[in-house]
């Protein structure tokens, strides 16, 4: 990131049907944020919460287990307007771009804006680092740095703020893939081995 960028990373948790009964109607909500603000490459500022669904308020077994999120946590969490207003405070600008892992986050955020008649809170460009990180390393390495993801998330699981700590995962994978971006120009293919930086990362979170 280079002087006077700001950069949002976002992790949100969902809500999820049960397996058996399909709700009529039922779409994904967000239960839980996590957010990050980096300015000149520093970290400015730092959010998270739960969020109460509006359309489908009762969390599903599916839904607790999987997140290990409960309902008394989701019910204490703020309204969904509340979370739009927070995300267009810190990240209103279309000068501040949006960077999630994966394009769920937002596609998910535009819908709940959608249902709640609230106007999307983040104009600025929006970044998929896992395509992000697929165009520059290759398929190959794809599953490996998902992986690594995913075994991040579920050591995390039954910790508070395991959304906030996905959104500053996203943030340290970001510089990680800016920094080796000098690899562009090697003759050989990157590799994952190339990343240390990445292995020490998650024994740092473990």
């Amino acid at each position: 990131m280079g002087e006077n960028e700001r950069t949002l990373f976002i992790d949100f948790e969902f809500t999820m049907p049960d397996r058996n009964s399909r709700r009529q109607g039922f779409y994904q909500e967000i239960i839980e944020a996590g957010a990050v603000l980096v300015e000149n490459s520093k970290v400015v500022e730092q959010f998270s919460s739960y969020v109460r669904p509006n359309r489908f308020p009762n969390l599903t077994e599916r839904c607790r287990s999987f997140l290990n999120i409960s309902q008394e946590q989701v019910n204490s969490g703020i309204s969904f307007h509340d979370l739009a207003e927070k995300l267009r405070c810190m990240g209103g600008s279309k000068n501040c771009q949006v960077v999630t892992w994966g394009n769920m986050d937002m596609k998910v955020l535009q819908h709940n804006c959608l249902q709640a008649s609230v106007s999307f809170p983040l104009p600025g460009k929006q970044i998929d680092l896992s395509m992000e990180y697929k165009r520059f390393f290759g398929d190959q390495n794809q599953t490996g740095l998902w992986k690594a993801v995913q075994e991040y998330g579920r050591e995390g699981t039954g910790k508070h703020h395991r959304a906030l700590d996905d959104a500053l995962t996203t943030y340290h994978i970001y510089k990680l893939v800016e920094k080796d971006k000098q690899y562009l120009r090697r003759p050989e293919p990157t590799t994952i081995g190339d990343m240390v930086d990445f292995s020490k990362l998650l024994n740092k979170f473990a």
